[in-house]
């Protein structure tokens, strides 16, 4: 049976050995990687292409200026006092009010 310093040993030299591989895999990949990299470069100036002809590299789009801000109220019920931007679905106030007859410039601030 192996004393306990022994297993802290061969953890100790696994540890090392794991180490060691994993920088040995990166070295490959970085070096695989500029290869595929250069082949790349190779087949595009042959074929005469860019970055853009490729249609990657999109900047994002930034998000707009008005995005997230709050909206004015545009109408309002003069019995209860609430608001309505104008936006989205209408408040079952508005509906009722324009299924009885009403016009919805009668809510306008």
């Amino acid at each position: 049976m192996s004393s306990y310093q022994d297993l802290l040993a061969q953890k100790a030299a696994l540890e090392k050995q794991a180490a060691e591989l994993e920088k040995a895999l990166t070295d490959a990949r970085r070096t695989e990687r500029a290869g595929v990299i250069n082949q790349i470069k190779t087949l595009m100036a042959e074929h005469g292409l860019t970055a853009a002809d490729l249609g990657g590299g999109k900047p994002a789009k930034a998000p707009s200026a008005s995005a997230g801000r709050k909206v004015a109220p545009k109408y309002r019920n003069a019995a209860t006092g609430e608001t309505w931007t104008g936006r989205g679905l209408q408040p079952k106030w508005v509906a009722g009010a324009l299924a009885s007859g009403k016009k919805l410039e009668d809510f306008a601030i």
